[in-house]
């Protein structure tokens, strides 16, 4: 990294001053709010990202063919705990936070770390980093991981189906690969799935909605997506990661809460602000949370925003087969983030194996192989279940061995799986795999179908007048 502060551009020979600039990130928010802010802009100069949460991402280099004409060399990515020391180094004017899921708490102590090396911090705002389509957007959200954005996004893709629309979801970046390949990315068929070589964690997000008949776009240069995505759709469905910020601009903003986190919606950026935006904030899971618990959430949310339509939803949980779980001895694989920087214990796998029967959900953690330890060792609240760890062919050996393990000792019988996929797809399961499956349930039917109607322009309504209404998705 360079420590020059001015520097030439093609169009001009004179020196143009170029505030320096850290990114802040997790491989997703980062690159965006690059490629949105600063990517052409000579009176900046990006020094670095950061990176943390997922593994094997610092090291690299966002590559010159994402990064523009003003790097040619690319932005090299290094750890977050390099922070101070790089801030210090490269004489950096700004730092800029630029990810998600994180407690108010520590965003504010990165804050007071580059105040303190000499560094203004910032935060953008959805205005300033969303993009405009020129389709409508349906956008969902969430105050944290695991709340239940993906059987929403479900549930309005079918509604929006039996509209006769054509729907086309945009997930939240997950770029783990080569960046550069990733830029844009089509997913309509399994097969499209193994030629992106697509870890666990992007197959978890993209299945399901190909299990529905949904073209995904995802990668890295979210502009150049939406542009591809508008070719097809008559609606965009923004299917968020994590608690993020929407990347467009929404016609309709749907935020999940969760009962069995209550405080968080307070608690959490950018959670909070999504609650703040929303335009329909549903609180999910009410059949497994305490009702105090419902209504504490539901109070909260009034107060942070007082214009929005508040929904309550079930996520009842559905085993494959139950008498593959009755009377046996289980481990229980769980959605890796929700267990990780979504720090929930236990999932849609554990309430689908206890309904079942299981005689006993096993404890993998004696039996975790490599990274699997290393996830227990830093996500200690994930101990009891299996989190589904594949961010690379390694952690997918890793996730294997531990099954077997545990299944040569002896001690389980029979693999529940909470996570969204065909496990069997990615890895070979040492014992009988029984899928948990969750949807959402609206508490009173219609509300969503009454916002979609709201926020849909007309023309788009009367375009399809000839088909089903829009009413509850089922």
């Amino acid at each position: 990294m360079s420590t020059s502060t001015t520097s030439t551009t093609s169009t001009s020979t004179a020196p143009v001053h170029r505030t320096r600039v850290v990114i802040l990130g997790a491989a997703g928010r980062d690159f965006h709010d690059f490629n949105v802010v600063f990517r052409d802009d000579p009176t900046y100069e990006v020094v670095a990202f950061t990176a943390t949460q997922i593994p094997d991402i610092e090291g690299r280099r966002y590559p010159p063919e994402l990064a523009g004409s003003l790097y040619p060399q690319g932005i090299p990515i290094v750890a977050e705990s390099e922070l101070t020391d790089v801030v210090e180094r490269e004489g950096v004017d700004v730092v800029v936070f630029a990810y998600s899921d994180v407690r108010h708490e520590h965003v504010m102590h990165l804050a007071e770390r580059c105040v303190a090396a000499g560094a203004d911090f910032r935060l953008h705002s959805a205005r300033h980093t969303m993009v405009r389509s020129s389709r409508p957007v349906v956008a969902v959200t969430a105050v944290r991981t695991g709340v239940g954005k993906s059987q929403t996004t479900r549930y309005l893709a079918r509604m929006l189906l039996d509209l006769g629309l054509r729907v086309v979801a945009i997930r939240h970046p997950m770029p783990y690969g080569d960046l550069a390949a990733q830029a844009c990315q089509r997913f309509a068929t399994y097969a499209d799935l193994d030629r992106h070589d697509c870890t666990i964690e992007e197959r978890e997000e993209y299945e399901p909605h190909l299990d529905a008949g949904v073209v995904v776009y995802a990668g890295v240069d979210y502009e150049r997506i939406l542009r591809e995505a508008e070719q097809e759709a008559d609606v965009i469905l923004w299917d968020g990661g994590n608690n993020d910020l929407p990347f467009y601009v929404p016609d309709l903003h749907v935020v999940l809460a969760d009962p069995l986190r209550p405080g968080d919606e307070t608690a959490y950026h950018p959670g909070e602000a999504n609650v703040r935006m929303a335009d329909v904030v549903v609180i999910a899971k009410c059949d497994s949370a305490r009702t105090a618990d419902v209504e504490a959430v539901e109070a909260s949310v009034r107060v942070l925003n007082p214009r929005a339509t508040v929904l309550r939803a079930d996520s009842p949980v559905t085993v494959d087969d139950p008498s593959a779980v009755e009377g046996r001895r289980v481990i229980v694989v769980e959605d890796g983030p929700t267990l990780t920087h979504g720090s929930m214990t236990y999932g849609a796998g554990v309430v689908g194996a206890r309904a079942a029967g299981a005689a006993q959900i096993v404890d993998p953690t004696p039996y975790a192989v490599g990274s699997i330890a290393a996830t227990y060792a830093k996500y200690p609240n994930a101990r009891g279940v299996l989190p589904a760890m594949g961010y690379g062919a390694e952690q997918v050996r890793d996730l294997e061995a531990t099954m077997r393990a545990a299944v040569e000792a002896g001690e389980c019988e029979a693999v529940v799986s909470g996570t969204p996929i065909d496990l069997t797809r990615v890895l070979s399961v040492p014992a009988p795999l029984v899928r948990a499956r969750y949807e959402l349930r609206e508490v009173v039917p219609g509300g969503l179908a009454a916002a979609v109607r709201s926020a849909l322009p007309l023309p788009i309504l009367g375009a399809h007048s000839g088909a089903t209404s829009v009413g509850s998705a089922s």
